[in-house]
């Protein structure tokens, strides 16, 4: 049987944890707090953040990071982008040596504009090779009810994507395998950033013609960074790119979406976050993916716009009379 670690009890570590046990695999979580991971193990529930889920009995949970890496084939990676540094800095010396690292996080770092590949490279010191980043239209609550999904599985070594694909090939979640890490993980990142602007439109109370216009030129300055940056454009035409930013711009369960449209009604950044239980990656990364934009000379006038809004306070009308104010231009560019 597979061993598989998946650091992070969240809603999507968890309910991946749940697909992993599902495929076939053992599955050790890592959460800090003991009375969660109490819970988990007594009452084959997640109560904070799965409520009501019942999760097989190969899923098991520790507050020990060594416990949940011992003997890990695969070590799943689900803590909030910006944590991911300090927290895998503590957990390099742990992990077994030909342990294949992945990546659920959808986020850029700030201050450095490093892909979480490229963070847990750096970090664990491993090759691309043992890094796979998994992504696509993936709702946790939705996955945790065993809704049909699909999703991307990653890897610059191929091999080693056929391998995840199937220790998390399930009756309801298909994984599909793809080469271009750059590619998936862009997708994944900027579509958060997206999907605020899109919250932030029906915050305000516009129609579905203002937010599909924002999702297709959302997907257009995400895939100008893509290119810049090595990515096949194709990637950004599949589940990583045009099927998670649907999923995350027309969905009540997107934390992005949700945050915006707050954002939009005339919450401020603090009283937002306030009512947010969990992290919305699109309100720090869209600073780290405007900064990874501008130092490779990418136009990105929708994340800007964001950014004028979620950290500089500008009024989301003003901002929206911005956006329209801008020169006309073949929709090529």
């Amino acid at each position: 049987m597979t061993r598989c670690a998946v650091y992070g009890t969240g809603s999507w570590g968890t309910a991946f944890a749940m697909v992993l046990a599902d495929a076939g695999c053992e599955v050790t979580l890592w959460g800090r707090r003991a009375e969660l991971a109490e819970a988990i193990n007594t009452t084959r529930t997640n109560p904070d953040y799965l409520p009501g889920v019942e999760l097989p009995q190969t899923v098991r949970a520790t507050t020990d990071p060594a416990e949940a890496a011992a003997g890990a084939e695969f070590t799943v990676l689900a803590v909030p982008s910006q944590t991911l540094r300090g927290n895998l800095a503590e957990w390099a010396p742990l992990l077994p040596a030909d342990t294949v690292l992945v990546s659920l996080m959808k986020g850029i770092e700030l201050g450095t504009a490093k892909r979480m590949s490229e963070v847990i490279e750096e970090v664990a010191k491993v090759p691309a090779e043992r890094v796979a980043v998994l992504t696509g239209p993936n709702l946790a609550k939705e996955i945790a009810a065993r809704q049909p999904a699909a999703a991307v599985v990653a890897c610059a070594d191929e091999a080693v994507a056929t391998r995840l694909q199937a220790a998390c090939h399930t009756p309801y979640f298909r994984p599909y395998t793809n080469t271009d890490v750059v590619g998936a993980e862009l997708g994944g990142a900027v579509k958060n950033v997206i999907g605020l602007a899109v919250g932030i439109a029906g915050g305000m109370g516009l129609g579905d013609n203002a937010k599909a216009s924002l999702i297709t030129r959302g997907l257009a300055e995400t895939t100008r960074l893509g290119l810049a940056l090595g990515a096949d454009p194709a990637t950004f035409a599949g589940l990583a790119g045009m099927g998670d930013l649907v999923a995350t711009c027309s969905s009540p369960l997107s934390r992005n979406n949700t945050f915006g449209h707050n954002l939009g009604r005339g919450m401020s950044l603090e009283e937002t976050i306030a009512v947010t239980k969990q992290t919305a990656e699109g309100v720090k990364s869209c600073e780290s993916v405007l900064d990874l934009a501008r130092r490779h000379g990418v136009e990105m006038p929708i994340t800007e716009t964001v950014v004028n809004i979620v950290h500089d306070a500008k009024p989301p009308l003003v901002a929206l009379k911005e956006l329209m104010s801008r020169s006309a231009k073949s929709e090529r560019h």
